[in-house]
């Protein structure tokens, strides 16, 4: 099992997609499909309409669909990734200063857990542009597909058509 965490600079606004396309490609080449897990709040909530015109861009990049599955509002405490993830980061940063974005990344990145976990971090430098407005006809115009069960916290994007 494996986790990637993205440190942003600046603005988390645009993360999720930057960069992903090459990521993705590179560690998993056969891949078809992704699935992100996310929680209901911050850069990529479910009411975010950046967050879906990132990821309607990179599904486009990639050229198949992401299925985004939130959690439901208040209930971060069960991302299983946060429970597995977090706590082991806690105590392998415990009484060292956080003096700088690379001691973080590095602390971070020696993560592991008995249970195999290994953990890949890496500093976003990118500067993100700050109070980027999202359109009501740039949202209508993600291709966006909502699941049966909580359509709102549960969707597919794929990649739009060239036409």
């Amino acid at each position: 099992m494996s986790g990637r965490i993205t440190i942003p600079l600046l603005s988390p606004s645009m993360p999720c997609a930057d960069g992903g396309e090459p990521w993705v490609k590179k560690r998993h080449p056969k891949a078809k499909r992704l699935m992100v897990t996310a929680d209901s709040g911050g850069s990529n909530g479910y009411r975010v309409r950046l967050w879906k015109i990132e990821l309607q861009r990179l599904a486009s990049e990639l050229k198949f669909p992401i299925t985004v599955c939130h959690l439901p509002p208040g209930t971060s405490k069960w991302n299983k990734i946060e429970h597995r993830l977090f706590s082991f980061i806690t105590i392998n940063w415990r009484g060292k200063p956080l003096r700088s974005y690379r001691t973080i990344v590095q602390l971070i990145a020696a993560t592991t857990t008995d249970a195999g976990l290994r953990v890949r971090a890496e500093l976003d430098e990118n500067k993100y542009p700050k109070g980027v407005k999202v359109s009501d006809a740039q949202l209508a115009a993600v291709n966006l597909s909502r699941h049966a069960f909580h359509g709102e916290w549960n969707y597919m994007i794929s990649p739009k058509s060239n036409k």
